[in-house]
């Protein structure tokens, strides 16, 4: 009897916490890096220590604000690597997914990459504290899916780590520069990226008991 009540109360809360991060997304998406707890907390309708009391602290709501994107980025990379498409047209792929994905979204990624002085009046978010793990998520997951697609030989699960970590920090810095700047075209520069990978890609052949790359 006592344990529906719970079950109640966990998915109220947890339907709540969807409705801030929804609001927290909103401010985000106009403000950036910019977003403040005090902007957050008057989307949302609330005061900024109920806010707090759903996340800790800014920390926090930046820990789930980046799972949700990282999420959401890393089942977009997944989809496009296992597109049935030649392995160049996947690569390929997988690095435009990538970058439409901060292109369409820049102040998301911002915020989620690069820290802000002052959020009207208050700290901003410590972005530098986070940004990292969020990235070596991203390489963790890339490492994975090369050592169960493709046959290193000896070694091959340290190989596929300096692999997937490698994409991903090229991923991150040449696009980090290039939404910033706009040098070139973006389909200019998923070629150019993946003219960089492809030598030892192309040359790796796919394990035999894995779904190939």
């Amino acid at each position: 009897m006592e344990t529906r009540p719970r079950t109640d109360q966990q998915r109220s809360a947890d339907r709540r916490r969807r409705e801030l991060l929804e609001a927290a997304d909103r401010v985000v998406l106009r403000d950036g890096p910019h977003a403040s707890m005090n902007a957050i907390a008057a989307e949302a309708g609330i005061t900024k220590p109920i806010l707090y009391r759903h996340f800790g602290d800014k920390g926090g709501l930046y820990a789930a604000l980046a799972q949700r994107h990282t999420d959401a980025l890393l089942a977009s990379l997944r989809a496009a690597l296992d597109a049935p498409a030649e392995r160049r047209q996947r690569v390929e792929a997988t690095l435009d997914t990538y970058l439409a994905a901060i292109e369409a979204r820049p102040q998301v990624y911002r915020f989620l990459m690069h820290p802000a002085d002052s959020a009207q009046g208050e700290a901003g978010f410590d972005v530098g504290k986070h940004s990292a793990p969020l990235l070596r998520r991203m390489g963790e997951e890339l490492a994975q899916v090369i050592e169960e697609r493709l046959d290193l030989g000896p070694g091959g699960q340290r190989q596929a780590r300096v692999w997937g970590h490698g994409i991903v920090g090229m991923m991150h810095a040449a696009g980090d520069w290039w939404l910033g700047e706009r040098p070139c075209s973006r389909e200019e520069l998923v070629h150019s990226l993946a003219d960089l990978l492809w030598g030892r890609l192309a040359a790796a052949d796919d394990r035999t008991d894995g779904p190939g790359f």
